[in-house]
């Protein structure tokens, strides 16, 4: 019976979700052929501004991570003077969900195994089948940070500094640069026509650029584990879909697995009093794949290898500000377990240095910041997007006492073993390829009605029927809030962004 409610609730969520994937493919099609190219102008030296020890400065990059050292290296690449300030130049310790990008000893990923209750189904990667070359790669976050900075401060237009951005410098409502304190701790300023904040979930210039709206749903507690591999020797990594939430476990280098687990911000132990340790020996360690236990338990008693931080999912309302542009973790903080920071960081940095190519004078800040507001529309469905996805899951995933919610919990699990196009596309969204907000919409009434349809079928019982309806009631709560947070304009018609197309005239 479980069989055949597999089989038609599939089919039901399969036949809608085609007719939407063809309307919504025609429709991207016609709005693409409405994009326009636009001209590389060579930056004109004359407009930087000098800062206090006579180097010539046009752009200042506030953080040193993986958005700010990508987006330095790149646009000094287009001939701008980069000043770029981070607070720690020490190699990164920090637990992050690391994704793509190549080399030092990246490890290939195609995607997922999802465990829950003995189970396993796979999810792939959205290109694995249309391209065979394109797939995740995980590795050591803090290493990988590292080779970007030195990768940005060894070209000759970007001057990296060990530096504490204090505030930003403001002249009559626009940014002129910043004020902060360098390595040997002297007060100084630098000043630039542009400044990038970038310095991550805990920008302290956040506020001056942004609405914040913190959520913390959970904390995450990291571990890595030495010398083991995971039981499939298949590039795959590994969600453990337990009580009271998820275990995640993925590959950082060929000897290294790192371990990242979901605990509720109500029930977070201390780590420093071995409350922690007990924990996870005693609550997760049970749930661990048999194949991972014992190293598992090692890596708890390793000498400060357990790390924990704050799941902050921060939705950005950013207020445009002449002189001043934020990206990266600081416009848009994550969720780990949802994944997609580096691709999100890298992707912004590709966003900004596409955008700042045709502007070869960033002396006029009210033009230009009009211009920049571009980047927050083109980028604000990954920031809502993801956001609401990653509270989704936490809801859906962690332990409940309502049974709507377990309902949910085992319609996600059975249509991601339906494979095809909607894993496919759900990786997508994960993986932050496709942050659309239909898409994702899609997604979560295409699993209430995969849902349904397992509960309805063969036999809809009064007491079914109110479970189908208390379901449905979840997804609409998703749903609904998604679309009033986006606007229906921009949830259905995203690529309307003609300001993007239009540089300010120079």
């Amino acid at each position: 019976m479980a069989y055949y409610q597999y089989i038609v609730g599939g089919l039901i969520a399969s036949l809608i979700g085609y007719f939407v994937f063809l309307y919504y493919n025609s429709l991207l099609r016609k709005l693409n052929k409405t994009k326009r190219s636009y001209r590389v102008f060579p930056v004109d030296q004359n407009c930087v501004t000098k800062t206090a020890n006579g180097v010539a400065t046009d752009i200042i990059i506030v953080g040193a991570g993986v958005a700010g050292s990508a987006l330095a290296y790149a646009l000094g690449k287009d001939g701008r003077r980069v000043h770029l300030i981070e607070r720690e130049l020490n190699e990164p310790d920090r637990i992050a969900g690391e994704d793509c990008v190549d080399e030092i000893d990246a490890q290939r990923i195609l995607g997922y195994y999802f465990y829950k209750d003995g189970k396993n189904t796979k999810v792939s990667y959205p290109l694995e089948n249309f391209e065979s070359h394109v797939f995740g790669r995980n590795f050591h976050n803090g290493r990988f940070v590292q080779s970007l900075r030195n990768k940005a401060a060894s070209h000759p237009n970007v001057n990296l500094e060990q530096g504490t951005v204090t505030s930003l410098l403001e002249e009559n409502g626009t940014i002129k640069g910043v004020n902060y304190r360098n390595k040997s701790g002297e007060e100084l300023t630098a000043n630039a026509p542009l400044t990038i904040v970038c310095d991550g979930g805990f920008s302290n210039l956040r506020r001056s650029l942004c609405y914040s709206k913190v959520n913390t749903p959970s904390y995450f507690v990291g571990l890595v584990l030495d010398n083991c591999k995971l039981p499939h020797d298949d590039y795959y990594g590994a969600v453990i879909l337990a009580d009271p939430s998820p275990v995640l476990f993925y590959p950082i280098s060929s000897t290294e697995l790192r371990c990242l687990v979901d605990v509720p911000s109500h029930k977070v132990p201390s780590v420093s009093n071995g409350e922690m340790a007990h924990y996870l020996k005693t609550a997760v360690a049970p749930k661990v794949l048999p194949e991972l236990y014992t190293a598992f338990l090692s890596a708890i008693d390793k000498r400060n290898n357990i790390r924990c931080m704050p799941n902050r999912t921060m939705p950005a309302c950013p207020v445009p500000t002449p002189g001043a542009l934020m990206m990266g973790d600081a416009f848009n903080m994550r969720h780990p377990l949802t994944g997609s920071g580096m691709t999100v960081a890298l992707s912004d940095a590709v966003v900004v240095r596409d955008l700042l190519r045709p502007l070869h004078n960033l002396s006029d800040a009210s033009a230009v910041c009009k211009y920049l507001e571009s980047f927050y529309t083109l980028r604000q469905p990954v920031a809502s997007t993801l956001n609401t996805f990653a509270n989704t899951l936490h809801r859906v995933f962690s332990a409940s006492s309502d049974p709507a919610m377990e309902d949910m919990k085992h319609a996600c699990f059975g249509y991601l073993s339906l494979g095809g196009l909607f894993t496919n596309g759900l990786a997508g969204l994960i993986s932050g390829l496709y942050p659309r907000p239909l898409n994702m919409a899609f997604h979560i009434v295409a699993m209430a009605i995969y849902g349904v349809g397992r509960l309805l079928l063969p036999f809809p019982s009064p007491k079914r029927i109110w479970r189908a309806a208390k379901l449905i009631w979840v997804a609409s709560g998703v749903v609904v809030p998604l679309i009033k947070s986006e606007g229906v304009r921009q949830t259905f018609f995203p690529l309307t962004v003609p300001a993007y197309y239009r540089a300010p005239a120079q």
